[in-house]
């Protein structure tokens, strides 16, 4: 057995130089063993302190009971075979993560006064993992903004579909969602450094996102402009998922494939860059 092992780590070393892939298994196991750590620390703040939850669901419930009822009337939004409120729900759904996840950024400011941040810069985490870690936990509150909206949609009649495979579907696209604008915040947090700042900038860019995107009304409606930002932005996609797994009979614009791919390579390469930034937080 020993000669075998030697043997191995002697093919896997060309030329003097070390080959990684026999301590691949062990470094990505501690890689996702410390990423789940940081999940953990977070869910258990909000476990602690679940108000926040609430006055959060706050916005998109008036959103569906007033904006939505009144133009399920008057149908000034073509939806093709869809009602009005049908259609917004999942477009309020992903509203919900967004307005959760852009002011994520904020905790890693307080984590820095705090000294906590200090604290996790000195420890062998990776930059990447402390980065990958926050977004998970935002998609864990997303996750309960989910179920609220479930709940008014199925208070108000609309059509959901309660197929398992894709309620596992609007999981995953609610909790890619969130961990895509809350490392996009965590970037953002990085480069303003400030509080006072960070707000500013929260603000500016929450509406943006949000009419810019197919949440409320279809991109075919908008202007050639607006039509060639909704294309860019990435909550187009997630809505775009959502509706078309959470409404029965509904079929992607774009395909569940891209959208879940845009969502999935835009987190990865926020990711990167999140890890990259995440010490000049404190700098």
């Amino acid at each position: 057995m020993k000669l075998q092992e030697h043997d191995a780590r002697l093919d896997a070393s060309v030329s003097g130089r070390r080959v990684p892939f026999v301590r691949l298994p062990s470094a990505v196991a501690q890689f996702v063993t410390k990423t789940l750590t940081i999940v953990g620390l977070e869910v258990r703040k909000l476990r602690h302190d679940s108000t926040e939850l609430v006055t959060r669901a706050i916005q998109p419930a008036l959103w569906l009971l007033i904006f939505g009822e009144v133009f399920t009337q008057v149908r000034a939004i073509p939806t093709g075979n869809l009602r009005y409120i049908d259609f917004m729900a999942p477009g309020i759904l992903a509203q919900s993560v967004l307005f959760i996840a852009i002011f994520y950024g904020i905790a890693i400011i307080w984590e820095r006064d705090l000294g906590i941040i200090h604290k996790f810069l000195v420890s062998p985490t990776p930059r990447t993992a402390l980065v990958l870690g926050k977004a998970l936990s935002a998609g864990v509150r997303g996750l309960t903004q989910a179920i609220i909206i479930y709940i008014l949609a199925l208070l108000l009649g609309v059509q959901v579909n309660w197929d398992p495979l894709a309620l596992l579907g609007v999981v995953l696209a609610v909790v890619l969602g969130a961990a895509l604008f809350s490392t996009f915040s965590l970037i953002i947090a990085c480069l303003v450094k400030t509080r006072e700042r960070f707000m500013g900038v929260g603000q500016v860019l929450t509406m943006p996102l949000f009419f810019a995107s197919n949440a409320i009304y279809p991109v075919a409606i908008m202007p050639a402009w607006l039509r060639a930002i909704a294309h860019v932005n990435p909550l187009t996609y997630e809505v775009d998922a959502l509706r078309t797994l959470m409404l029965k009979g509904q079929t992607s614009s774009f395909g569940l494939g891209f959208d879940f791919g845009v969502l999935l390579a835009t987190t990865f390469l926020l990711v990167i860059v999140g890890g990259r930034l995440y010490p000049n937080v404190v700098r």
